[in-house]
């Protein structure tokens, strides 16, 4: 909280009574007396503040306000106090009457609309931070942090106006290494990989040492497939924080792009046990699940695919690992049905594609299984979303094979070898071996 001194109103007093009677003299000391006693009680309550004696605080600005209930600065800063020991209706009540007897003034908007932003009302917070944004008559200050609240507020689901208004909190106060965080960040999210690298590099030339820089500019390098760089900076930062759950996540995720899970998986091994919240952690599981199964370490993925798949076995993404892992130790027929779990679930994977991916692994497995139908049924599901590959057109024509559907197998071997280009030797020579077969059935 910006420091600034309460103001005092001059206390006028009407020329009768007892007054009336006493010299002038007497009348100015005695102003002066109660004006220097209500200064003290204001400096004793702001020490109290600056102090971080809140509950003292509180207490000392009550009187004040109860004796100048139209004192917006008072008032203020009693609600602030009172936020700080944990009476947010007070609090909330104190700023409410800050704004009443001053509008023009910006410091309890933006305090309350904060306050309701933390308390997850985002509606009332979103209209006190916007009248405290367009109040003209209020500093550039805190008509800048109310812009970048609302920055903050709009950055997951309206990154556009978030832009905007961190735009215009910086046009107000100047930028602030903060603001070019954010705004890499922004540019982060909306997909913008180039701008985003930028900006994030520009973020660690005004703070080297900023973590949340390193993490965005690695994520940017990764997705823009810069592995060696990545590897490069997150080699660097890990140095000065061997421990960070995210830096030692992200480098493990570079050394999975890279195919490096041999390297990786130490790294994750001893964060989770280093750090036993993260052994319950889904996402850092669901990566040392990956990067077993990469690793040929089938039996350690499948044990957490397993554990993460009972915490959440509607999750189609989980119950399509778990069969990819059931397939490579050659346990096909539980394979087939958990896939058969995760394609029935359709809308809950991210895209129709990882849908149609999640299809042909349940096809190979009902395939390998000598489930044929299923297979075929699996493949038409795929091609929905998907365009033939030489995988499914191979697995299609072996499948129409098992069910001695002689003419729809030669059409899907053929088409087989004509996108396969020497790329599948073996399962070249079988095609061709087969169509020789079938040729001589006609």
């Amino acid at each position: 909280m910006m420091r600034r001194f309460l103001l005092i109103a001059v206390v006028v007093f009407g020329c009768c009574g007892v007054y009336a009677q006493a010299p002038v003299g007497t009348l100015a000391a005695d102003d002066t007396a109660r004006q220097d006693a209500m200064s003290a009680r204001i400096r004793d309550a702001e020490t109290a503040l600056e102090q971080g004696d809140y509950k003292g605080a509180a207490a000392k600005l009550k009187g004040l306000a109860a004796e100048w209930p139209k004192d917006a600065h008072v008032l203020y800063d009693l609600g602030f106090a009172e936020e700080r020991v944990g009476d947010e209706v007070g609090a909330a009540q104190a700023y409410a009457d800050a704004i009443a007897a001053d509008a023009a003034m910006g410091e309890p908007r933006v305090a309350l609309g904060l306050m309701d932003a933390r308390g997850g009302r985002m509606e009332k917070a979103r209209q006190e931070l916007m009248g405290a944004a367009n109040l003209t008559s209020a500093a550039p200050e805190w008509r800048g942090r109310a812009l970048r609240a609302l920055a903050a507020m709009d950055e997951a689901g309206n990154p556009d106006a978030a832009r905007e208004e961190l735009l215009g909190a910086v046009q107000l106060t100047g930028e602030t290494s903060a603001d070019v965080l954010m705004g890499a960040d922004l540019a982060s999210k909306a997909g913008d990989d180039a701008d985003a690298e930028t900006a994030y590099r520009r973020a660690l030339t005004l703070d080297a040492g900023s973590v949340d820089a390193v993490a965005g500019l690695a994520h940017s390098l990764v997705r823009q497939q810069k592995y060696a760089e990545a590897e490069t900076l997150l080699g660097d930062a890990l140095k000065a924080h061997p421990d960070d759950a995210r830096l030692v996540s992200q480098m493990a995720a570079v050394y999975a792009a890279e195919d490096k899970a041999a390297l990786a998986i130490p790294l994750m091994e001893k964060l989770r046990a280093a750090q036993p919240a993260l052994a319950a952690d889904e996402s850092t599981t669901r990566l040392l699940a990956h990067l077993y199964a990469q690793n040929g370490q089938n039996a350690e993925a499948e044990k957490l695919y397993r554990t993460l798949v009972a915490r959440d076995a509607k999750d189609p993404s989980l119950l399509d690992d778990l069969g990819g892992v059931l397939v490579k130790e050659m346990h096909y027929a539980e394979a087939e049905a958990v896939l058969s779990r995760a394609v029935a679930n359709r809308d809950g994977f991210a895209t129709p594609q990882d849908w149609g991916e999640a299809a042909e692994h349940l096809a190979y497995a009902a395939s390998k299984n000598k489930d044929p139908r299923v297979s075929l049924q699996a493949l038409a599901a795929r091609a929905t979303v998907l365009p033939n590959s030489p995988a499914s057109l191979f697995l299609e024509a072996i499948d129409h094979d098992a069910l001695h559907e002689t003419k729809d197998a030669a059409k899907a071997y053929r088409a087989f070898l004509a996108v396969a280009g020497g790329k599948f030797p073996d399962e070249e020579f079988q095609a061709r071996h087969r169509l020789v077969a079938l040729d001589a059935m006609k």
